[in-house]
């Protein structure tokens, strides 16, 4: 399949090689051009601009930072470069009011939008082992198929609604943000009473808890290897903004998020913004008198 690609993160670089081994005709764009250098060794051609990665191209997927970036490259490039009938498809985490707004314009312009925001981190992406959460037209979403399936273990189908795609991603990440500012209260309290970390770690995950969240997570929080990034905390921080207005827009309330998010914008006062987001487990080590 032609399909055009953009946005060249750490996990753009993955998910996009997965897509070249799979033998789709490839075309790459990134702002900064040394990010597709790999990439184009692999057999990637790459565009000079944004217009360049969505002509001729059937499916464009864009892996973009945030709304912002989202509405910029949509409104310059891919409007009036997009064939009719071509598919976008955003996998970045967005608003479920920006993909609303994206729908309606691209289909005034006779394009096609299924959102489909991932589950993973680096390392899953790079196996091919990401969650896929689509959600737009059913045809689409099935023509799709061969794009999805060389990027991820699973695609789960959310609806035709694409703003349903990233309620199911944002809920996702508040649980998963959520679990973290919890296994950080645990594993205080038990430091508290000189319980080794690696014990308790051992007895989280070898039991109830013995998921692969836990397991990384928990892993992380006992080593303190905060260093280790897969998803900044700053990132997180932008993802529990989006979870909040999803939140408002629907009218639910969501009192769990909101000690998750002050653990974050504590993490990011501190200085730690482009840690990984579990360093929130720090934030209450700190609060519970613990020198770290």
């Amino acid at each position: 399949m032609k399909v055009g690609f953009i946005g060249l993160g750490r996990m753009g670089q993955a998910m996009a090689g997965r897509l070249i081994d799979a033998g789709h005709d490839l075309v790459v764009y990134n702002r900064t051009r040394s990010k597709a250098d790999e990439l184009e060794k692999k057999g990637a051609k790459v565009a000079d601009s944004p217009a360049g990665a969505c002509a001729g191209r059937e499916v464009v997927i864009t892996m973009l930072t945030d709304d912002a970036a989202l509405d910029q490259m949509v409104s310059t490039a891919l409007l009036g470069s997009l064939a009719k009938g071509a598919i976008h498809v955003p996998m970045g985490t967005h608003s479920v009011t920006a993909l609303g707004e994206l729908d309606k314009k691209h289909r005034e312009a006779g394009h096609v939008l299924v959102a489909a925001p991932v589950l993973g981190r680096p390392d899953a992406a790079a196996a091919g082992q990401l969650g896929i959460v689509a959600a737009g037209p059913a045809d689409a979403i099935e023509k799709l198929a061969p794009v999805f399936e060389p990027m991820g273990r699973r695609t789960f189908n959310a609806g035709t609604n694409p703003a349903g795609a990233s309620a199911v991603k944002l809920a996702n990440n508040m649980i998963l943000g959520c679990a973290i500012e919890a296994m950080g209260e645990g594993f205080a309290l038990t430091r508290k009473f000189d319980v080794d970390p690696a014990v308790f770690n051992d007895v989280l995950t070898d039991g109830l808890f013995a998921a692969p969240a836990y397991k990384v997570y928990g892993g992380i929080i006992s080593k303190q290897a905060y260093d280790t990034v897969g998803f900044t905390t700053s990132l997180g921080l932008k993802d529990s903004n989006l979870m909040i207005a999803a939140g408002n827009v629907a009218s639910v309330p969501l009192p769990s998020l909101n000690v998750y998010r002050d653990r974050l914008l504590s993490a990011v006062a501190h200085g730690n913004a482009d840690k990984d987001w579990s360093i929130i487990a720090q934030e209450q080590a700190v609060a519970s008198g613990l020198k770290d």
